[in-house]
């Protein structure tokens, strides 16, 4: 490099190097309190993955004599690397309060993995369902991020769905609540807002959008955290593909929302909301 590039190169790694320029757009570590690593987040999912479906995550050579020793070695691992990304004073509680809640979402991904099964025609076992639907990766990701959010755990949560919206295409935000026997058909585009509240039973398919339909400001002009904005569905609910629904309006149970549909307002129980057809030579509603 000659004296005027070397020159050049120092001036913008100064400019870069200015603390005051970078206003909230830089995390300082101090004391060693660095942000999380996704390396190890990724390992911290994988080892869940391995204690709810194992054989199919992690060690694949699992069986009744040696199951014992697999859930072992996850659960200690598990208990190491979480307790240090949590970085807080009681990270070592808060690791095994999430690690007894393993059991619990096991259970519910079981279910989550039966309606998918019962869902797909197309599926020919449970085996095939864990193995290969980004949709129970999505939901596995999601029900161990709400589960360490449920606890106040920090930052991890967040990325650990953002994680599986890189891996799947499926947006689940943590703080979304969401019940038992939950599936998502081909998943691809699928977003649900922090504030939506899914029963029991619900089914998406590929582009179904669970959003906001506006952001009420306060007397700054700022968005109001925390407010409810996301839709309600109800149990037995399915909303085909492309569907959008958006603002805190509820989809009363049993009802089936039609694919390529905007929802705005209220749905009563057991309606079947479709699109009109229309008359393709005159273009009038049929």
């Amino acid at each position: 490099m000659n004296v005027s590039n070397s020159k050049q190169l120092k001036a913008v790694i100064k400019e870069l190097s200015n603390f005051e320029s970078l206003e909230q757009m830089h995390y300082e570590c101090v004391e060693a309190d660095a942000m999380p690593s996704l390396a190890a987040l990724e390992e911290i999912v994988q080892l869940c993955r391995a204690l709810i479906f194992p054989g199919f995550f992690g060690y694949d050579a699992v069986n009744r004599q040696n199951i014992g020793y697999h859930m072992g070695i996850c659960c200690e691992r598990l208990y190491q690397l979480l307790s240090k990304q949590i970085q807080t004073k009681d990270s070592e509680a808060l690791s095994l309060a999430f690690i007894e809640q393993l059991p619990a979402i096991r259970s519910m991904m079981a279910l989550d993995v039966i309606a998918a099964y019962n869902g797909d025609p197309a599926t020919e076992s449970y085996a095939e369902v864990i193995a290969c639907y980004p949709g129970i990766r999505a939901i596995s990701s999601y029900r161990i991020a709400h589960a360490l959010l449920g606890l106040g755990v920090p930052m991890l949560p967040r990325m650990i769905t953002e994680l599986a919206h890189s891996e799947t295409g499926i947006d689940i935000h943590p703080g979304a609540q969401i019940g038992h026997s939950f599936s998502i058909d081909h998943g691809t585009g699928v977003v649900i807002g922090a504030t939506a509240i899914l029963g029991n039973n619900v089914k998406l398919y590929q582009g179904v959008t669970l959003g906001a339909k506006s952001f009420p400001l306060d007397e700054n002009g700022n968005p109001i955290k925390g407010i409810p904005r996301h839709p309600i569905l109800e149990d037995n609910v399915i909303v085909y593909a492309n569907a959008t629904i958006l603002g805190r309006v509820t989809i009363g149970k049993d009802s089936t929302i039609g694919g390529n549909i905007w929802v705005t307002s209220d749905v009563a129980p057991g309606t079947r909301l479709i699109q009109a057809k229309q008359d393709a030579k005159t273009n009038k509603e049929e």
